[in-house]
């Protein structure tokens, strides 16, 4: 945890000096990328709220989202990042909206994606999503690398 908090203090310092404000929408990754942003003292002024989408009726109970804006998009894929992203930006009102959903293991998920699959969405001035791929079916470790993976695209998004 301690290389998660280093990155979220950064990237705390960074959202705090541009005034900027985030929300997350993360699966996966179970929550680290909130309590990692959250452990930075001062977190009130950019951590607008998170919300761990780990199930379908997480996803309509927490983030709202009608089944047409899913259709033809699956979880655990850049455009259903994106789309996570989006809404937790929207529904916070935040400057940046980050998500994460992913397989963390020990075994992949029933889309056919291997242990250690995530796709991360950065919702902002920048739009951006990335796919990651661990190769590794060790779950705790998958988690901390998702959150990592993240921290450093919403880190490289603030210059």
């Amino acid at each position: 945890m301690e290389e998660l908090e280093a990155l979220a203090a950064e990237v705390g310092e960074r959202l705090k000096a541009r005034g900027e404000t985030i929300a997350v929408a993360e699966s996966s990754s179970g929550g680290l990328i909130s309590a990692a942003l959250l452990s930075v003292p001062g977190a009130s002024k950019y951590f607008l709220g998170g919300a761990v989408v780990y199930t379908p009726k997480a996803r309509v109970m927490l983030m709202d989202i009608p089944r047409e804006k899913l259709e033809g998009m699956r979880s655990a894929s850049e455009p259903y990042a994106s789309l996570l992203a989006r809404t937790a930006r929207e529904r916070f009102n935040a400057t940046w909206g980050l998500s994460e959903t992913g397989a963390a293991g020990p075994t992949g998920n029933g889309y056919g994606d291997a242990p250690g699959h995530t796709c991360i969405a950065l919702a902002g001035a920048e739009d951006q999503a990335i796919t990651v791929e661990t190769g590794s079916e060790d779950r705790a470790a998958n988690m901390r690398s998702f959150a990592r993976e993240a921290l450093l695209l919403l880190l490289r998004a603030l210059p």
